[in-house]
């Protein structure tokens, strides 16, 4: 999430679309409405139960004793996520379900505010924190079925202080509570995917730096033709790591593409969702891939989502690790860059899938 500078950027229109279904329930706008092709292949939902519990899920209880039997069988596990899917749920996380509950509850508070109170904190064309829609850099280009609010978190630098809430009263206190939590989850993550790559531990914590944390809230409003929309488009996130919150009583709107089909994501009770971002890609020089995903809308019910991003600070240089480069078996398949200039590209961009990859990868 580097800050671009505010350009001539022209977006046209965006509608905010809980004031669309607050006026206009019934009514799709044409400027949501996607092409047949952009809606994709959905797994059947026979298939879909099957596939809910073929998405691993990770017992970080099992991770808290080293080298025992259970520890090493939750890293193969863990190896395997990665490998396979790019996305994991994890269970027995350490984290307070109070602490959760308290962020769920300020975030849907925000979103429930007059729009005139939320347009005091705006996501101006070509930056992303704020209120409204990232990633949108034309008048014709189509928009998401979401209302989002980006802040910068971590370090304190990446800030925008004028976009921090002064209501509901409990946000700031609320979301840097949560934040802490997540930034410690995060470490802990990045040394159990470490091991399971055959690395050190602390190999990850040493080279990111001061890691730059960033959230997002994502609220999706019910949709009177869910089929026509989309939530968010189709993307892989430029993070190291993603961790995915939904709220209580949410419907199901994440979709990851696993073999040319999207295939819907239910998250367990009190587990977070993990997804490796592009920068875990690069660094495992493909072995480990992050995901294309995407976020649909329902008919009746709405969706609260709190994503956070941890990357690695914006001055470390981005390469393939060397111990897991051989000339031979396995060459190096990412060209080394700038993380803050990768970060740059990335936002610099519309979210078209794993296009944005494109920008470190070596062509033959």
């Amino acid at each position: 999430m580097a800050p671009l500078p505010i350009s001539s950027i022209r977006v046209g229109q965006i509608d905010d679309v809980q004031e669309l279904i607050k006026f206009k329930p019934n009514k799709v706008p044409e400027r949501f409405i996607r092409e047949e092709y952009e809606r994709g292949v959905v797994v059947s939902s026979l298939k879909t139960q099957h596939l809910h519990h073929q998405i691993p899920v990770i017992d970080l209880s099992k991770l808290s004793k080293p080298h025992n039997d259970d520890f090493f069988f939750e890293i193969l596990k863990l190896s395997q996520a990665c490998e396979d899917w790019g996305f994991f749920q994890v269970i027995n996380h350490g984290i307070e379900v109070e602490v959760v509950e308290d962020v769920e509850k300020v975030a849907k508070e925000f979103f429930d505010m007059p729009l005139e109170e939320k347009k005091k904190y705006p996501m101006e064309p070509g930056t992303v924190q704020g209120y409204g829609q990232a990633f949108i850099f034309s008048e014709d280009q189509k928009l998401d079925w979401c209302n989002m609010f980006a802040l910068g978190v971590h370090p304190p630098q990446i800030r925008n202080p004028k976009l921090w809430p002064s209501k509901p009263a409990r946000f700031s206190e609320s979301l840097e509570g949560y934040s802490k939590e997540i930034r410690e989850l995060c470490k802990r993550l990045l040394k159990y995917i470490a091991i399971s790559l055959g690395l050190k531990e602390e190999r990850f914590e040493e080279m990111f730096g001061e890691a730059v944390q960033a959230v997002r809230m994502n609220y999706y409003p019910p949709c009177s033709s869910p089929d026509l929309v989309l939530g968010l488009s189709p993307h892989s996130d430029g993070s190291a790591l993603t961790v995915l919150q939904q709220s209580k009583n949410s419907c199901v709107g994440l979709q990851i593409l696993k073999d040319n089909t999207w295939v819907p994501v239910k998250p367990l009770p009190n587990a977070l969702v993990i997804n490796i971002g592009d920068t875990i890609e690069v660094l495992s020089n493909g072995k480990y891939k992050s995901v294309e995903h995407r976020a649909v809308t329902n008919r009746e019910k709405e969706r609260l989502t709190i994503v956070t991003f941890y990357a690695p600070n914006y001055e470390v240089k981005i390469e393939p690790m060397s111990e897991l480069v051989d000339d031979e078996t396995n060459p190096c398949k990412y060209r080394s860059y700038n993380h803050g200039d990768y970060s740059y590209h990335y936002v610099s961009n519309k979210l078209q899938g794993k296009k944005s990859l494109d920008f470190a990868k070596i062509l033959n």
